[in-house]
């Protein structure tokens, strides 16, 4: 762990492959992990780097770069979806990469982590830019990926129109169709039933697990939820749905609030038709920083990474942090949250329902066969209240926080695996 004063630059704090690093490093030692095995648990297991040529709409070409990191297949195919970013790093890449290998072991899929970006700018591309920019990229990372190798997915800016072009690149390239490359896939073309809620509503789950353990009631419980996109919104849509109150919605342009709870369908109205959240006739506008220091039971970041760093941590009046997010917390901010008896809810479990989903429609998509919204919805249910149990257990097994635990236990299984199966020479 980093002493307070080894404390590094702010600039050194947001970068999610050293918050990723530092954890894993944390947990490792926790458990006496064999060096060697730790060096291979650090250590991307293949990095891509690939440039694609793309002749944009009025006839120029440009240049794209874009990566796909496979951090581990010691428990299966690697497993993580991609983003269109303009501040697409490798570093984030590796980390967010690294991170989903934890979020298979954690909730026990039989998956390794990957992840992928673009460095782009999609608000300034066109659909037929956007096409031809992910075919291009699809047809460079060909030999790499596949049903037994490496299974994309949508992330930041991307969705199933995206997966739709990459899974028909892929299959032309392959000469029959093969649904199951990639997964958030239209349900017309081998897409699961409940993908599109599958995060939001994996994190309305284990909330509601915390809340238990906390002895709080749905109906009187206050939620802020920070991001009003994929997992933000359909977590604010299925926990309002619930009877959760949710007092606040955080944008990057500010917060509404009401006390008495916001109607949540009626906010999504409003936003589609004026662009902001703000301005809302049913609630009053705060600035961002004041929404996330509400007086809350449960507050939500679902939107992207470093949210709650060393310099906000210490404000936060939340009894439950459920990450929705990626990496929304630094691992400085880790030990302010400890202090403050947070009962945080770790990102590698909170949104793992996304890929548990996944982890289904690669299933469906391999056996031909489909399963209905209810079947879908009760077992990722399932794994994730299992999962939530297993990592508080060994919290209370090991005298840790929920993220160590989380941690410790992923590291332990990915750690078996490779142990198992050796280093091939």
């Amino acid at each position: 762990m980093i002493a307070a004063a080894e404390k590094p630059p702010m600039a050194d704090e947001f970068n999610p492959l050293l918050s990723a690093e530092a954890r894993l490093d944390n947990a490792a030692k926790l458990l006496g992990l064999d060096d060697g095995i730790l060096k291979v648990l650090r250590s991307p297991s293949r990095e891509l780097t690939v440039h694609i040529p793309v002749m944009l709409d009025d006839g120029r070409i440009e240049v794209f770069t874009g990566y796909r990191v496979q951090h581990s297949i010691a428990r299966g195919p690697a497993k993580g979806g991609i983003r269109y970013a303009p501040d697409v790093t490798l570093d984030e890449v590796r980390a967010l990469a690294s991170w989903m290998t934890w979020k298979c072991a954690v909730t026990n899929l039989p998956f390794g982590g990957a992840k992928g970006g673009i460095i782009c700018d999609p608000n300034l591309l066109s659909p037929g830019e956007l096409e031809r920019m992910t075919r291009r990229y699809t047809a460079q990372l060909y030999e790499f990926i596949g049903p037994e190798i490496d299974v994309p997915a949508p992330d930041v800016n991307t969705n199933e129109q995206t997966m739709a072009w990459l899974m028909d690149t892929y299959s032309m390239r392959a000469g029959h169709t093969e649904t199951a490359v990639v997964t958030g896939k239209p349900i017309d073309l081998g897409g699961s039933r409940g993908r599109t809620e599958a995060t939001g509503r994996g994190c309305m789950v284990v909330t509601q697990e915390a809340m238990k353990r906390l002895g709080l009631e749905r109906a009187s419980a206050r939620v802020v939820i920070q991001g009003f996109g994929n997992v933000g919104g359909m977590a604010a849509r299925l926990m309002s749905r619930a009877g959760f109150k949710i007092i606040a919605i955080v944008e990057y342009d500010g917060t509404v609030y009401n006390e008495k709870g916001l109607d949540i369908r009626a906010l999504a109205e409003h936003r589609k038709k004026t662009g902001s959240i703000l301005e809302f006739p049913e609630g009053q506008d705060l600035s961002r920083d004041e929404g996330l220091y509400l007086d809350t039971d449960v507050l939500m970041p679902a939107a992207r990474e470093n949210v709650i760093t060393s310099e906000n941590a210490h404000k936060l009046r939340c009894k439950i942090l459920c990450e929705g997010a990626n990496g929304p917390s630094t691992h400085l901010a880790d030990p302010i949250l400890r202090d403050k008896g947070i009962f945080v809810i770790p990102d590698i479990l909170a949104n793992a329902g996304g890929v548990t989903v996944s982890y289904f429609e690669w299933v469906q998509d391999r056996m031909g066969y489909f399963w209905n919204e209810q079947l879908v919805n009760d077992r990722m249910e399932e794994i994730m209240i299992n999962s939530f149990r297993d990592v508080v257990a060994y919290a209370e097994k090991h005298a840790v926080d929920n993220r160590t635990a989380a941690y410790m236990l992923a590291l332990d299984r990915v750690a078996f695996a490779i142990k198992l199966r050796g280093i091939y020479a």
